[in-house]
């Protein structure tokens, strides 16, 4: 299949060009090419003929007037293409544990703290079974699962060469999960 469309070509007139002469003293010509006015105004632009747009690509320095830490800045934020980044897997802990720091550091100085949300009691029925799972109240089923999982991968037979303890335990952890399982169902179904 043959294209009609033709790409075009690199030094081809900006069809966007205002019709303005060029930007150059002393030039008549039509300034039909752009070129950013500055590197903190990149969407600004002069405009030049093509004569006087490749003199201004030749002496542009988009690092001018920067130090060398402040390109290094530049260079490595350009690799995220400006957004925020961290390690894989991290999900921005970093920035979490600097907030915490940061709340830290304001209730050292200023001598407040802020606000913990109230306490809830925890209901009777759940208190042997939060504690054999080692969670707080109040608790989500997805936090129960998570530890169901970890407890019963610890304390299965075939993990721990059939021992009798084991299996013991890992029953005592069935009956505290079916405890929470069934609260938190109809915990969940009754909330609107």
């Amino acid at each position: 299949m043959i294209s009609t469309s033709r790409k075009p070509r690199a030094f081809a007139p900006d069809p966007a060009a205002p019709g303005l002469r060029c930007e150059t003293p002393d030039c008549a010509l039509p300034g039909e090419y752009r070129a950013p006015k500055s590197r903190t105004s990149l969407r600004e632009f002069h405009w030049f003929c093509l004569e006087h747009v490749r003199a201004y690509n030749a002496a542009w320095d988009y690092y001018r007037g920067m130090a060398p830490e402040e390109i290094e800045v530049e260079i490595r934020a350009d690799s995220s293409w400006q957004r925020p980044s961290w390690p894989l897997g991290q999900q921005g802990k970093h920035a979490r544990l600097d907030e915490a720091a940061e709340a830290e550091l304001h209730a050292f100085a200023f001598g407040t703290r802020p606000k913990a949300p109230p306490k809830q009691d925890v209901p009777a029925d759940l208190r042997e079974a939060l504690t054999i799972f080692g969670l707080a109240w109040p608790v989500t089923f997805v936090d129960v699962k998570a530890k169901y999982k970890e407890l019963a991968k610890r304390h299965h037979p075939d993990a721990n060469n059939g021992s009798k303890q084991s299996e013991e335990t890992l029953k005592i952890v069935n009956l505290a999960y079916a405890t929470l399982r069934a609260k938190l169902a109809t915990a969940t179904a009754a909330a609107p």
